[in-house]
């Protein structure tokens, strides 16, 4: 096992230097980057790739037969199908062995969601909410969206849910890292909304933000947008339950979390920035999402 980290993170670091410089903050790198010969174990490997950042440059891909492939748009990185896939093996890695690096599952989720984004553009594509969504291409972050104005609403509204969850939970959207690996803007665009409305998720299905949370609501994700990296993370973050959440999943949260994914309408299509006002009870039966199990049940 240790020999194949070895090899895999070498390779997607020998094929990402065809397209990236890597440099640190603090001191210019030789040329040919950082290197990770010293580099025994995958915890060391995130340790010292959390302190290096990417360059943008033009690289010349040998499967365009020397043509040059440029960013399509703020913060693309142009990759061919051979380095996604190295970017897979080693972020899936990563990701497994440490839950918590959102860069690495970001990185996964990007690389192996090209069918998930080309079908949840499907559902938006499919209601007049969701191509205004498009069209309009809106952002959440706390540039556009006023979250104390939100938390002035009245309590069983979409926006003071949603303002209390962030709140409570010490939540950021501007901690939503940008999308980096998919190639069409389009579809870039429906991995950064997916990204920027899963805190929305929570709060509308009343998700905290723990393990068994998360697993969750990534499994009513894995139905939702047919994202490899939803229905991974709900089967290896369960296996890392304690025993008693593991007992609450196993009868209460995963049924509900099936019954959800199964049942419930399309969650990206729906313009939640025009329905702060809602009824947060209205919206779940709308969206045809079950009463959630007691966290305390």
């Amino acid at each position: 096992m240790a020999g194949l980290l070895k090899w895999s993170r070498t390779l997607v670091w020998v094929h990402l230097n065809r397209r990236f410089v890597a440099s640190t903050t603090e001191a210019q790198v030789p040329p040919g980057g950082q290197r990770f010969e010293n580099i025994d174990t995958i915890n060391e490997m995130a340790e010292a790739a959390s302190n290096i950042r990417w360059v943008e440059c033009e690289y010349e891909d040998p499967a365009t037969s020397g043509e040059y492939r440029t960013p399509r748009y703020p913060g693309h990185y142009p990759t061919s199908s051979f380095q996604k896939g190295l970017l897979a093996i080693g972020s899936a890695l990563v990701s497994i062995t440490d839950v918590y690096r959102a860069d690495m599952i970001a990185c996964f989720g990007e690389v192996t969601g090209h069918c998930g984004f080309e079908y949840m553009l499907g559902q938006m594509k499919a209601s007049k909410e969701g191509r205004r969504i498009l069209a309009q291409q809106p952002r959440i972050n706390t540039q556009t969206v006023d979250y104390p104005a939100l938390l002035r609403m009245p309590t069983n509204t979409l926006g003071y849910t949603y303002a209390k969850f962030m709140q409570d939970n010490k939540i950021s959207a501007d901690d939503r890292s940008p999308v980096h690996f998919v190639d069409d803007p389009q579809l870039a665009y429906v991995a950064q909304r997916y990204r920027e409305v899963h805190d929305l998720f929570h709060a509308m299905m009343a998700m905290p933000t723990t393990m068994l949370g998360e697993v969750t609501v990534k499994w009513v994700e894995a139905f939702q947008t047919r994202l490899p990296m939803a229905g991974t993370a709900g089967l290896f973050g369960a296996i890392r339950l304690k025993p008693k959440h593991r007992q609450l999943y196993i009868t209460k949260y995963l049924p509900w979390a099936l019954q959800t994914g199964f049942e419930s309408k399309p969650f990206m299509p729906v313009y939640f920035e025009e329905r702060w006002t809602q009824d947060i009870e209205d919206l779940r039966r709308e969206l045809c999402i079950p009463p959630p199990p007691s966290l305390f049940a």
